[in-house]
């Protein structure tokens, strides 16, 4: 193997892609926690959040803007915000989610919101997808300043490629 060789293989081996395709706290925890491990070991890390995966960034407030109405209603029935995230078993109208809260605060484990932070902080580039975007009515005013990017599949794919981790949560 000659030196492109070597030195994709050694690319791919310093990075980590994540698609966060589920809305689910518990499931944005595991990406989260994944994503701030590797960059803490000196990975470079792409979140790639699209779909239901958007409500992990986006702003609680709902944006204004042009929609169709299928778009409000699925606005209504879907908001965004870290506080208003699911847990994906034994939910159980919030108090799932709430017992899981206080055994991260008992066991000193950060928060979904802190977990963001660190990330950002970690140098864990966000990217928001523009396809689901559009089919959901949202713009860039509907995301948290941590999401700086945004980009279609082509950008995932690119960077995929590139990683020697890829993880679909």
């Amino acid at each position: 193997m000659g030196m492109q060789g070597e030195n994709s293989a050694q690319e791919r081996r310093d990075s980590a892609t994540i698609v966060v395709f589920s809305g689910e706290l518990d499931r944005a925890l595991a990406a989260f926690n994944i994503a701030t491990t590797a960059a803490s070991m000196g990975m470079e890390v792409t979140m790639f959040f699209t779909f239901w995966g958007l409500n992990v960034v986006r702003r609680e407030r709902g944006g204004g803007g042009r929609k169709t109405a299928l778009q409000r209603m699925l606005g209504l029935m879907n908001r965004g915000g870290t506080r208003r995230l699911r847990l994906s078993r034994l939910n159980m109208m919030g108090g799932g989610r709430a017992a899981m809260k206080r055994l991260m605060r008992q066991f000193r484990m950060p928060s979904l919101e802190e977990m963001i932070a660190m990330a950002r902080d970690l140098g864990v580039r966000f990217i928001a997808c523009t396809t689901s975007m559009a089919l959901m009515g949202l713009t860039e005013d509907d995301f948290i300043p941590e999401v700086e990017d945004f980009a279609g599949a082509a950008t995932y794919v690119e960077r995929a490629s590139n990683s020697s981790i890829n993880l679909f949560i």
